[in-house]
């Protein structure tokens, strides 16, 4: 029986009058007529619920929704929903998500840190200015922004403070909601990106007029542009008709206003991906026929798709299909360990594939630590030639050191220290220029 709070005063004179369709924050409840008890199916979007019980509200004769009066909140009734909600249940559960908190929390800090490095590189090497990297650069940083809107999120929503609804503070409760909202941006621009990524390099095969820098500003509009639209629709839809929490559990269908356009960004880069697959596999075939053996061939093939496959996001297709189910199936926990683990680690193996591992970077840090290791030891060789002695660096010592001008009078002088050192440089810098001609070849500019 549920608890009857008292109503108004005076029975309304309208027979017609009904409570009135309201959201609950868990669900959408029908109108009720009066003195009617009122049931509405568990919702299935909560994926522990018992999805066969009903939650249960009663109308009173007032035409209003019953009252709990010792929470002063409308009474509901989801004992059959949380059949399921157990103690031992509840303590399963709860080592299975601090594991997958675990994993992910390692994931996304390996990620973050390699990516920053990998950012870093690319913007500070000059010669690694071209499109391709600069594209490179824009994934990289959604996917930084996507784990630290992550890690914001724990703390704000998961923290050991308790966020009762009614003790919450107006102010946290709009930061909670703001942090969701950031969360699917830069969730969904990590996602646009990878498309673009999956763009340029299909434009370069087979249709290359995406190679001019002048396309760059095309391509960020579709990797930072497009999300804002339909985020942004779904938080005006959110804020207007399920403003309710800190928005961290889906409203119905609602969620399908950012899931759907990312899940087609997924879908299509995987096309991309399998019809670049195609053409490497028959120009692998024309060219190598008969001159290496197949299954060299399948070698190569497999390794050049195991180096796309963390660039087109190939693992976000396994389980795109497939829903939730019940946190205590065997199948939940695979697909949840699975998208853990390749959603919080694919930012480091782009970074390693695309920058660590990359010849034009490896040229370009190796020439550069050539480059101070040479001009330090000129300079310590140069200190010692000032404080009074003679400097010896292999032939170039010797010929420093035999080094003879001709004054206007036709005196023979021996070159001071200053004169060696200028002289040192000026050979460096023809040493380097010679070895920049043969490191490699770079990014077109």
């Amino acid at each position: 029986p549920s608890p009857h709070a008292p109503g108004p005063k005076v029975l309304p004179k309208n027979g017609s009058l009904r409570c009135l369709p309201e959201w609950d924050g868990i669900i959408c409840w029908p109108k009720g007529s009066p003195n009617e008890h009122v049931s509405a199916p568990c919702p299935e979007y909560i994926y522990d619920f018992n999805h066969k019980g009903h939650a249960y509200r009663y109308c009173n004769a007032y035409g209003n929704w019953e009252l709990a009066l010792n929470i002063n909140k409308t009474w509901a009734n989801y004992t059959e929903c949380t059949r399921f909600f157990t103690t031992e249940r509840r303590s399963q559960e709860k080592e299975v998500f601090d594991r997958l908190h675990m994993m992910y929390t390692v994931g996304y800090s390996i990620s973050l840190a390699s990516l920053v490095v990998a950012t870093c590189i690319l913007c500070y090497f000059k010669r690694l200015h071209c499109t391709r990297n600069y594209i490179h650069i824009h994934l990289f940083v959604s996917f930084i922004c996507r784990a630290v809107s992550i890690f914001v999120k724990d703390v704000v929503l998961y923290s050991d403070t308790s966020l009762d609804s009614l003790s919450i503070s107006l102010w946290l409760q709009v930061g909670c909601k703001v942090a969701v909202t950031i969360f699917l941006y830069f969730l969904a621009t990590n996602h646009y990106w990878i498309l673009v990524e999956g763009l340029y390099l299909h434009s370069l095969i087979f249709m290359a007029f995406l190679s001019n820098k002048n396309y760059l500003w095309a391509l960020t509009i579709i990797g930072w542009g497009l999300p804002v639209v339909f985020v942004s629709v779904w938080a005006s839809m959110r804020a207007s008709l399920a403003d309710t929490q800190c928005w961290d559990l889906s409203a119905g269908n609602m969620k399908w206003i950012y899931q759907v356009p990312i899940l087609a960004a997924i879908l299509v880069n995987f096309i991309l991906f399998l019809n670049i697959v195609r053409v490497l596999a028959s120009k692998l075939w024309e060219t190598n026929t008969g001159k290496l053996d197949p299954r060299q061939q399948y070698r190569k093939l497999l390794k050049s798709t195991l180096v796309l496959m963390p660039l087109f996001g190939v693992h976000y297709v396994v389980f795109m299909a497939m829903p939730y189910t019940e946190i205590s199936g065997i199948l939940w926990q695979i697909q949840m360990h699975y998208e853990m683990f390749f959603n919080s680690s694919q930012g480091f193996f782009v970074a390693f594939i695309y920058c660590f591992c990359n010849g034009e970077v490896q040229a370009e840090i190796k020439k550069a630590h050539f480059q101070r290791s040479l001009a330090l030891d000129f300079k310590q060789k140069a200190r010692v030639t000032s404080t009074g002695g003679s400097c010896y660096y292999g032939g170039l010592g010797s010929h420093t050191t035999n080094s003879i001008s001709m004054t206007g009078r036709g005196a023979i002088q021996l070159m001071d220290s200053r004169t060696v050192t200028n002289l040192q440089t000026l050979m460096l810098k023809m040493w380097v220029m010679s070895i920049s001609r043969w490191t490699g070849f770079y990014c077109l500019r």
